[in-house]
């Protein structure tokens, strides 16, 4: 990459800054696009981000008993050693305020503030093909200029607050986990109704079950949990993260969901059902994500993940007291992390609790709300609080919710209106220098998020590298390995069970007319990044690059066609 003085934004009038490239949202991706924009290419840059600070997902999410389900040692960033060795995480897995005190500490470390502007919402962005600039305009009236436009929105942080008749009649106070007032809330005291028992549902419920008078959790879908066995990190560990950071990235970038750990190679069936119960038993006990890991086939083979589903449901039996609450706990009908598996502290336990009551939406549904509670078809449930632990319209509501149009006015909206098609989760034909960081069609949620915002970040920045120094000037996805790519994405799907849970926000379930298309690309982080190489070191293969000049339509025409080549990796991995 080339290395020179970072050009300062130019400002055309008191609304319109002109920029080498307009990052929006400042979480981790916007944070280390900034960087390697600004610091290694040497591009004007600013980001704009909706919330008053940084911090993207952990900026919004401050409900009770929020933390990441990655263990801190590998929820940060790879790029800088020195980083890596001068940071010191305290838990195996932090909550929102030291994620926001280590993403301050990455700002402060790079200068990156003087180029972020906060409290500002982007409202379109539309491509003016003559000028090869995205004008964009934010909610305050000010408008950017860019030639080049990344979106690192997030791919969880459109709240998805359901339409329940009466929701306006409510005189109690109501709380989307999404969007948590940074003040908190005070639950002393307060009959709570919480609706949702995803991961963030399972991680809030039992810290709000502390203070209530009483908790009300409304579930709908029955969920497994396994332990976090969150604890502080102890002084030999933090020894080891600081002397083997080349180790650790070396295990989180060849393993297909970048964790620091790798899955078994044993499969289910190569060992005794005794056998498979102590293997079982332990990676209980050592608790997190890593349970997923104890055999190779538990996502790929019904049989094999109906041995950890039995296992599971029946620690659910063993931990709930009361028969029935149990039983409607343990009635889940999917296989185990074919929904993103949630990990928790103290879940089943809560509802041992004199103050906790479990009511099964799937027995008793919810009608309506009303002014004092909630009304199911059988029972009236006075509240004073409700929570919606009810999740987002995940991978494409944020930029949905943006009017941005492309070439010649084609709205982005109309191109997804069956389901999200991208090339490799990075661009959208007819969309030129639109870059999206881990975007539908990415390995995103499948993976640990900051280990796929990293490839796809240096990904970007190579690609506008290469872009300038060859004279290129606009690069695009080109249409038929568009298309290949989203055949290959469903192929990797259909390898695992995955797409078999009609239920899940992987498909965009959880959102009423939301197309029901899988679109996380699930071939495996390690995979996706030897796919991405080799499109850059064929020339950008399925790209549409063109110069100054050069007719855009019939260098489309001519575009390489032997697409298959560079995504033909059947292997599946999730």
């Amino acid at each position: 990459m080339n290395s020179v003085t970072s050009k300062q934004p130019e400002k055309l009038n008191d609304t319109v800054t002109e920029l080498d490239a307009l990052v929006i949202g400042a979480g981790f991706a916007g944070l280390y696009q900034l960087h390697c924009l600004r610091d290694r290419i040497g591009l004007s840059v600013k980001v704009v981000e909706a919330g008053d600070d940084l911090g993207g997902t952990w900026y919004w999410n401050r409900y009770p008993g929020a933390r990441c389900d990655s263990e801190s040692h590998s929820y940060c960033y790879f790029f800088s050693k020195e980083l890596y060795e001068e940071w010191e995480w305290s838990e195996r897995y932090p909550g929102p305020p030291e994620i926001l005190r280590y993403l301050n500490h990455v700002a402060n470390k790079f200068d990156l503030r003087r180029d972020i502007q906060f409290g500002t919402r982007v409202r379109s962005a539309h491509y003016d093909a003559a000028d090869n600039r995205w004008l964009v305009a934010a909610g305050s009236g000010q408008c950017f200029r860019a030639t080049y436009l990344i979106t690192a929105v997030g791919c969880i942080s459109s709240a998805n607050v359901p339409d329940i008749p009466g929701l306006d009649s409510f005189k109690g106070k109501w709380y989307h986990t999404g969007q948590w007032p940074p003040q908190g809330v005070d639950f002393t005291g307060k009959r709570v109704g919480q609706i949702g028992t995803g991961s963030t549902g399972i991680q809030a419920a039992p810290v709000i079950a502390q203070s209530a008078k009483r908790l009300t959790v409304f579930q709908r879908t029955a969920n497994y949990s396994v332990p976090a066995r969150n604890a502080p990190l102890s002084d030999e560990f933090k020894q080891y993260i600081r002397e083997h950071h080349d180790e650790i990235e070396e295990i989180v970038e060849s393993t297909p969901n970048g964790h620091p750990f790798r899955i078994s190679e044993t499969k289910v069936f190569d060992l005794s059902p005794e056998e498979r119960q102590k293997v079982y038993k332990a990676a209980w006990e050592k608790g997190g994500l890593q349970f997923r890991a104890a055999f190779q086939d538990l996502l790929t083979n019904k049989a094999a993940n109906d041995t950890a589903t039995e296992f599971l449901k029946n620690k659910i039996r063993e931990i709930v007291k009361d028969r029935q609450t149990a039983e409607d706990l343990a009635d889940i009908d999917h296989p185990y992390a074919g929904k993103r598996p949630p990990i928790d502290t103290n879940y089943f336990e809560t509802f041992n609790r004199e103050n906790v009551t479990l009511i099964n939406l799937r027995k008793d549904p919810i009608e309506r709300i009303t002014p004092t509670g909630i009304k199911t078809r059988d029972h009236n449930y006075d509240l004073d609080i409700i929570v919606f632990a009810t999740g987002f319209d995940a991978l494409t509501g944020t930029l949905l919710r943006i009017d941005i149009r492309g070439r010649d006015g084609l709205s982005l909206r109309d191109v997804w209106k069956a389901g999200p098609r991208t090339y490799l989760g990075l661009q959208v034909p007819g969309f030129p220098n639109m870059f999206t960081v881990t975007g539908p069609g990415s390995p995103s949620v499948l993976c640990n998020m900051p280990v796929a915002i990293e490839q796809h970040v240096e990904w970007i920045t190579e690609c506008i590298a290469y872009m300038r120094d060859n004279g290129i000037e606009s690069c695009e996805a080109a249409t038929e390995a568009t298309e290949k790519w989203v055949e290959h994405v469903n192929e990797a799907a259909n390898a695992t069970l995955l797409p078999t849970v009609q239920h899940s926000w992987y498909l965009g379930a959880n959102v009423p007319g939301k197309p029901r298309v899988f679109m996380p690309y699930a071939g495996g982080m390690t995979r996706y990044r030897a796919i991405c190489n080799d499109v850059a070191a064929k020339g950008y293969e399925g790209f549409v690059l063109a110069r100054r000049g050069q007719d855009a339509d019939a260098k489309r025409e001519t575009a390489l066609n032997d697409f298959e080549a560079a995504a033909n990796i059947s292997t599946p991995g999730v």
